[in-house]
């Protein structure tokens, strides 16, 4: 079968300088997310796509395939990551017919080839629209509150406030490290929320979608920890 990597990696990232290329344990952090879709064996292609030379060509070292820069238009903070997967799919597709695509995050660290690996299987199996990766929110949303500027909570009515979380609905949300589907199913306007498509779980401790810097810090303890076992 042939099925290709994208990996994502627009420059001048806003809350985090160079965020895609940022060192990361030795490594700048997009090095990860290269090895394990390596590791995973799942690819003929992994192919980064960006609007920098420099993070193309530090991709191309660690193992990705030599690839132009992508437009401008779909490297504003604007374009979506659908934007990007599709220019990349369709520029792809016109070379050799593709079976399956799985978007990486570039910034994944926590990322696991094995992960991988069991989620492109459950996409074949199961036939369904996407896999992608989820997890569980550690505290029920139910009771969550807003803070205001002056640093006081915001009143608001606490559903099933005397409710033991035990007995409150777990929820979930995506965990910013890979996306699985057919082809035909990237190609189309089909959202993954449309009640077609299998979470895969990543427990909390192997999961940090990286948006600031305190998510960073969050990301290099458990890495350190993950490490040792």
């Amino acid at each position: 079968m042939n099925n290709i990597c994208i990996i994502p990696a627009r420059a001048n990232s806003k809350r985090i300088k160079n965020k895609n290329i940022k060192n990361f344990y030795g490594k700048p952090i997009i090095y990860w997310s290269i090895l394990a879709a390596k590791k995973s064996k799942c690819f003929s292609k992994i192919i980064v796509s960006s609007d920098s030379k420099k993070i193309l060509s530090i991709s191309e070292k660690f193992g990705a395939v030599k690839n132009n820069l992508r437009p401008k238009k779909i490297s504003t903070d604007k374009s979506s990551m659908d934007d990007v997967i599709k220019y990349e799919i369709f520029k792809e597709n016109r070379k050799k017919k593709i079976d399956n695509v799985c978007c990486i995050v570039a910034t994944a660290p926590l990322i696991s080839s094995k992960d991988i690996k069991k989620s492109l299987d459950i996409l074949k199996r199961k036939k369904t629209n996407y896999v992608f990766s989820a997890s569980a929110y550690d505290a029920p949303v139910d009771r969550y509150f807003l803070i205001n500027k002056k640093g006081f909570l915001v009143k608001r009515k606490m559903k099933n406030l005397n409710k033991g979380s035990q007995d409150l609905k777990k929820t979930y949300h995506d965990a910013g490290q890979f996306y699985w589907a057919s082809f035909k199913t990237f190609s189309s306007k089909i959202n993954i929320y449309n009640g077609q498509s299998i979470p895969y779980y990543i427990p909390s401790y192997k999961s940090v979608d990286i948006n600031t810097l305190e998510d960073w810090k969050k990301a290099e303890a458990l890495f350190k920890v993950l490490k040792k076992f």
